[in-house]
């Protein structure tokens, strides 16, 4: 035998550790969204038209168990990594943007609840496949009341609330411990509770249904609200109640993990269709294979080499923040600022790529039976969501560097 070679007895006589849970859980979930994905693509101009992701979209995912995927085991989730989870995103979004954004996001809250207190954990789950839509922007304020606060106004850009039973929605109200300052929190209300505005009118992501929800005198009680601060440092009414490292986590980056992943499956997804398109392409007036000639292939060249980068970058910050999950430790405003500012770059470099080859494939991609231009209005409208602004992400992760105390009106 040769020097190195194993013989049958010595491969038997090799310790080969057993596949953890969570990997077997997090790869079966894989071969079972994947199996979906060429329905997800089929449905994709449905949800275009119909201003919402399908029923069937979300009763397949939900049969799959992605909406479950960062659900605590105890209230029958998959709690997986986000090194398992976000890859799925990409490649949702590569069959249907709008279904990957919402379908996201609905298993992104499932974090966030498992930092909340354990009565609304127990209220909301008494239904394990409950989900709920968000509207987390403080702008509406709330009136404290006795056991409560009483919640009333629009609360906008609901993704997919159709589907959810339950919505988690920001708000500010005074502090008296603190002088009355005005801080930001969080509100779970079941859709009883609240009206859906049809007004999602779009260009791009059309199919997400990110409608407004509407409140009047709606009464939240004290054990369904939490502290936004609270759940990015480890002082919500839920931190530490589960074993699992995903809920040794601040809120904010599994919040967001959708928007960069969505982006870059677009534009994963341009790169193919493109290469297919201009491979049979034919130049007018002059009949030149466009597929031939050198500006096509260069374009198809740096745009893969832009969304490879992207993707990279993401896949980086998914270990990191996996690993510092792990570790049980909350990250450092510094480590945040970096995160979102990558993701926001991320984001940036995967429409850049998806615009660079849109601008190269001629009038036929505007035609709105040709994939193309529903790509290009979805990718860049991924880039149009607030965390997604590389200027303001930058402003941030540039004091950090500099050493700067953080400008808390730049969000």
């Amino acid at each position: 035998m040769a020097d190195g070679a194993f013989g049958r007895d010595q491969v038997a006589n090799v310790h080969i550790p057993p596949i953890p849970e969570q990997v077997r859980r997090g790869e079966a979930l894989q071969d079972r969204v994947r199996a979906l994905l060429p329905t997800l693509a089929a449905n994709a101009g449905k949800a275009e038209a119909e201003r919402k992701v399908p029923e069937e979209n979300i009763r397949l995912l939900r049969e799959a168990g992605f909406t479950r995927a960062l659900q605590p085991l105890a209230y029958g989730g998959l709690e997986l990594s986000p090194e398992q989870y976000c890859p799925l995103i990409v490649d949702i979004a590569g069959a249907c943007a709008s279904t990957a954004w919402v379908a996201g996001l609905l298993a992104q809250h499932g974090h966030g609840l498992a930092l909340m207190s354990k009565a609304v954990q127990d209220e909301v789950w008494a239904d394990p496949e409950a989900l709920l839509s968000s509207s987390v922007a403080p702008i509406n304020e709330g009136k404290a009341v006795d056991g409560g606060v009483i919640l009333s106004g629009r609360f906008g850009w609901s993704s997919g609330c159709d589907h959810a039973q339950w919505a988690c929605l920001g708000f500010r109200k005074a502090v008296p411990e603190l002088g009355g300052m005005m801080l930001p929190f969080y509100a779970v209300v079941p859709r009883k509770d609240y009206a859906i505005l049809d007004d999602w009118h779009v260009a791009g992501l059309a199919g997400t249904g990110s409608k407004t929800l509407e409140l009047k005198e709606v009464f939240v009680p004290e054990h369904r609200i939490d502290s936004v601060i609270g759940m990015n440092t480890g002082a919500s009414k839920g931190y530490g109640l589960h074993d699992g490292g995903i809920y040794r986590a601040a809120f904010v980056p599994y919040f967001s993990f959708g928007f960069s992943a969505v982006a870059v499956g677009v534009a994963r997804r341009f790169l193919d269709v493109y290469a297919d398109k201009t491979a049979g392409r034919v130049r007018a007036y002059t009949g030149a294979q466009v597929g031939q000639t050198a500006p096509a292939y260069m374009r198809l060249a740096e745009a893969t080499h832009m969304v490879r980068a992207a993707q990279a970058t993401l896949s980086q910050d998914w270990g990191e923040i996996a690993s510092r999950s792990r570790s049980g430790q909350l990250p450092s405003a510094a480590e945040l600022a970096m995160w979102r500012t990558n993701q926001a770059y991320a984001t940036r470099t995967a429409i850049g790529a998806v615009n660079l080859l849109f601008a190269g494939s001629g009038g036929s991609a505007w035609f709105l039976h040709n994939e193309m231009q529903r790509l290009w209005r979805d990718a860049n409208m991924a880039g149009a969501h607030a965390y997604s602004d590389y200027d303001i992400a930058t402003q941030r992760l540039g004091r950090d560097l500099l050493g700067l105390e953080p400008d808390m009106a730049i969000f």
